[in-house]
């Protein structure tokens, strides 16, 4: 399946949306009732966002999984993706990546709609890229909207996908097989003042909703829900890969959904933590930096 035409045979067995049009075509003519399209893009590189060795149906699960990630916390229903692909020169990678990405694609029901592939030259790391759209309500949580005063949740657990001591993820499950809060966004979002999903840490990720609305968020570690016993809470708030939602409530709101209020919105800027009722200083490193 290395050979680019043996490889998008394959690819129409999953593209069966009408709007795929069989992949005849380099557009895809998409239908949709009034209301508003929320587009997003996620790219995964070999060796930067996924272990050369993790399982290729894993990788195709987690790259549909991070985009619907990013539709959740919009309070977004998805409507359609976009594949670009590298083909490996690896066929049984290739067929395995597919099984992964249709089953993740079938679960949240997504239709793949169309997308390129390429050829890399040998030896050159795999690099997998996936658009999603979907349809959200009238009201979409942005991150830049938490105002002082404001109540911090999170959905789930965190730290789960961390890696550990051994440099293996504590959690593999939720490592390579992350669920996406769909429901649970759809939930929130007409409640909430802002709303993320934590991709890169809980830490570095506040810090960017707390910047982007112009306000300061403090955070209690004692609050945060860890996903194993004896976990860290430092190592598991600046781990990454947890994929739950972040979000702020106006205070007295509770939410729709299971939530862990873990912190609070102020006027100001930047970052706080607190630990058994005393402020303690920032980690060197938040989370995850894009680049470095």
């Amino acid at each position: 399946m290395s050979d680019e035409f043996a490889f998008l045979d394959a690819l129409r067995a999953i593209a069966t949306h009408p709007a795929a049009a069989e992949l005849a075509d380099d557009t895809a003519v998409l239908e949709v009732a009034a209301g508003r399209l929320v587009l997003t893009s996620d790219t995964m590189v070999e060796g930067v966002h996924y272990r050369p060795h993790d399982p290729a149906d894993a990788i195709g699960w987690k790259l549909a999984a991070v985009n619907l990630s990013d539709l959740a916390a919009k309070g977004a229903t998805p409507i359609g993706c976009l594949l670009n692909y590298a083909l490996s020169g690896d066929a049984e990678w290739d067929r395995a990546f597919l099984a992964g990405l249709d089953q993740a694609l079938t679960r949240f029901a997504m239709p793949l709609l169309g997308g390129d592939t390429v050829a890399m030259p040998s030896g050159a790391p795999r690099s997998l890229t996936l658009a999603a759209i979907g349809t959200a309500p009238a009201r979409v949580p942005l991150r830049t909207g938490a105002r002082p005063g404001d109540a911090l949740w999170v959905t789930g657990q965190i730290g789960g996908a961390g890696f550990g001591p051994d440099g293996a993820p504590r959690d593999l499950t939720r490592y390579l097989r992350p669920q996406p809060r769909l429901a649970e966004g759809r939930a929130i979002a007409p409640l909430a003042t802002a709303m993320m999903d934590i991709s890169d840490g809980l830490l570095i990720d506040a810090r960017r909703m707390a910047e982007a609305s112009g306000i300061a968020l403090a955070i209690d570690l004692d609050a945060v829900p860890l996903a194993l016993p004896g976990l860290d809470a430092i190592e598991a708030a600046t781990a990454g890969d947890d994929y739950e939602l972040l979000f702020t409530l106006p205070a007295g709101t509770t939410p729709p959904v299971a939530a862990t209020r873990i912190g609070a919105a102020r006027a100001g800027a930047g970052l706080t933590l607190m630990a058994s009722g005393a402020p303690i200083p920032l980690p060197d490193r938040l989370g995850y930096r894009h680049g470095g």
